[in-house]
């Protein structure tokens, strides 16, 4: 989830990297998955130099690694890789929870972020999945943007970025997505009433239960995803 800070119209650079990091977080291109230029140029009608841009970017964020003379491949989700981006989630979006408690900003223009409670619940297709997991993602962005830190807001959007491709990969929705979005009444409620300790204990238990369920989801026994142990 990319933190736009103007409104300036988007470079070719910025478009690729936008459509490709889609692509990958939804899982259409999978973890392992080979993108050579050749492709992404001709699957997204650009230029090599705005592709090649555009996937560097990618690889700073994490998604796409580099292979020597052979291009470019989506990155693999590891045990490892759910641990740390859930464990960093769990350090830093409580704390933004609390500095946007500190500033007592108004429930009407809190209530107006968040995207969850027009989706609905318990999404019933993979395309409302990905656009309630999209709004989810959107809405803790935004939390974090009120925090007045742009540095902060860019890490957790990232962060989100990692953690909707693993969610993806292991979950179907249906079983939290209610939930989902009653924590999110619930967070809106403590943020604008100013309570700090109860913002920072609903955003991490939401976390700690998104994190449960995939590593449920993407390490049982039954398990057939793509997911290694780093060595």
């Amino acid at each position: 989830m990319s933190v736009i800070t103007n409104h300036e119209a988007p470079s070719l650079t910025d478009q690729a990297a936008s459509a490709l990091r889609a692509e990958i977080l939804a899982c259409r291109l999978a973890p392992g998955s080979a993108i050579s230029e050749s492709f992404a140029t001709e699957h997204l009608s650009l230029g090599r130099a705005p592709i090649r841009a555009a996937l560097a970017r990618l690889a700073e964020e994490g998604l796409v690694q580099a292979l020597p003379r052979r291009g470019w491949a989506v990155s693999q989700i590891t045990i490892r890789d759910i641990h740390e981006v859930f464990e960093l989630r769990l350090m830093l979006e409580p704390e933004a929870a609390r500095l946007v408690a500190a500033r007592r900003i108004d429930a009407a223009r809190l209530h107006r972020l968040d995207p969850v409670v027009a989706l609905g619940h318990r999404p019933a297709d993979p395309a409302s999945a990905l656009g309630f997991l999209a709004a989810n993602s959107a809405f803790h962005v935004a939390v974090a943007e009120l925090a007045g830190n742009q540095r902060l807001a860019r890490q957790i959007g990232r962060l989100h970025d990692e953690s909707t491709r693993m969610l993806v990969l292991g979950l179907s929705l249906r079983d939290r997505s209610g939930e989902m979005a009653h924590e999110h009444r619930s967070l809106i409620e403590a943020l604008a009433a100013g309570d700090a300790d109860a913002a920072a204990d609903i955003m991490r238990g939401q976390i700690a239960a998104s994190r449960d369920m995939v590593l449920a989801a993407l390490t049982g026994p039954n398990s057939t995803l793509p997911v290694m142990e780093r060595t």
